[in-house]
């Protein structure tokens, strides 16, 4: 018998500026394993019921959540951090997946930067089917000079956590070797962020295959070990103009992972 695939995901962020429902919808016509909701402004990504609904309407499940930590999201749900972790986790629970995203703190997160890996060990317990999966990020520059706006670091793997999320566009961002990141990450790498980019400073989340980060190098390596993870095309599609366009741009991020995921599809 087959060994079943990684799941390949579809982030609502990847339909963007199109709202929440739209990613389930084109993720039912173009075959996508499973949705990562991005919990942002649009209601519909907030709530946990409409969602289910949605998972009812196209048949296809939500199998992780992004917990709000972007600039723009700091007020969805709650201001407290430890607040939207949580009811990130409730949300994932409510629709059976397993995965929750997460980024470091921000610097100026003085208190929640300080008790942060103390934190996610609760969350863990109070969720045990859940994995908090923190992302790697990047410096920016201001005037400049290089600025790193995440405490303790950008970097998940300093200090380190349970279970990772690698983004590749963050790694071309950061000038990180993306398969030396991912072998630091080790057995806790459970969630890959699938898009290209081309430079630091510059967090492109291109189509896999159009920068220079080793998008199918890195699906290959993982799914050699025949270890258990998951990934999520999170492309930025917000100049596309057209949804044939759109469309045909998450059609082919879909088919580059599916080609560099050896193992047999999981739909």
């Amino acid at each position: 018998m087959d060994r079943v695939s990684a799941p390949v995901l579809l982030s609502t962020s990847s339909v963007y500026p199109e709202p929440t429902a739209v990613a389930f919808e084109l993720a039912s016509k173009l075959g996508y394993d499973g949705i990562e909701v991005m919990v942002w402004t649009d209601k519909v990504s907030q709530d946990a019921e409409t969602l289910a609904t949605l998972v009812d309407h196209y048949g296809v499940p939500v199998r992780s959540v992004h917990a709000p930590c972007l600039l723009m999201t700091q007020r969805v749900w709650s201001k407290d951090p430890w607040e939207r972790l949580r009811r990130a986790a409730v949300m994932a629970e409510r629709l059976g997946a397993d995965t929750v995203v997460i980024h470091p703190p921000f610097a100026w997160q003085r208190e929640y930067a300080r008790h942060f890996f103390d934190g996610l060990k609760k969350l863990r317990q109070r969720f045990p089917g859940v994995a908090f999966a923190v992302e790697n990020m990047y410096p920016i520059k201001m005037a400049k000079r290089g600025f790193a706006p995440y405490s303790p670091h950008w970097d998940p793997t300093n200090p380190g956590y349970d279970n990772y999320t690698l983004d590749l566009s963050h790694c071309a961002a950061s000038s990180t070797d993306a398969l030396e990141l991912a072998d630091r990450m080790g057995p806790g790498l459970t969630h890959v962020h699938l898009g290209d980019g081309t430079g630091p400073g510059m967090d492109e989340h291109a189509v896999p295959g159009r920068g220079n980060q080793p998008c199918g190098e890195l699906l290959e390596f993982l799914d050699r070990q025949d270890r258990d993870f998951s990934v999520a095309v999170e492309v930025s599609t917000r100049k596309a103009g057209h949804r044939t366009v759109r469309e045909a741009d998450l059609a082919e991020s879909l088919a580059f992972a599916r080609r560099h995921l050896k193992a047999a599809p999981t739909r």
